[in-house]
């Protein structure tokens, strides 16, 4: 976009050699610097965080899941069966947080990513007016 606006500048340059009229730069304005920021390549210094552990994450069932009445091998199953279901339902709990989690981070950068593109937009409907009226002169 750079290069192309470079060549609208110079093809606008009265014999080559000055302009004329003043063209204003468009990186120079406030919605780029706003949209792409000061010279920034948007490296990321660091990594992503852990997730951070929610207290109700940390509440664990102290008795057991079933009331006891015979206490035989049949109830014991049972309760070790439930605390194996209970176990996955936390591992998919916790995927299902991991998951907001990454969506949240995404629509971040599809929020930024469309703010660049409208930017990008306006700026080549911008050239295309400056090379439309150095075509008609």
């Amino acid at each position: 976009m750079r290069e192309a606006e470079k060549n609208l500048t110079d093809l606008g340059k009265c014999c080559g050699l000055c302009s004329c009229d003043k063209l204003k730069d468009f990186e120079a304005s406030g919605a780029y610097k706003k949209v792409w920021g000061n010279n920034q390549d948007g490296v990321v210094s660091s990594q992503p965080s852990s997730r951070v552990v929610d207290e109700r994450e940390k509440m664990t069932m102290s008795g057991g899941y079933i009331r006891r009445v015979t206490n035989d091998a049949r109830e014991d199953e049972m309760e070790e069966n439930l605390a194996q279901v209970g176990s996955i339902l936390g591992n998919l709990r916790s995927m299902a947080l991991d998951m907001g989690n990454e969506i949240d981070t995404q629509n971040v950068q599809i929020d930024r990513i469309q703010s660049k593109a409208m930017v990008n937009e306006s700026r080549i409907s911008e050239a295309n007016q400056r090379a439309t009226k150095l075509i008609s002169r």
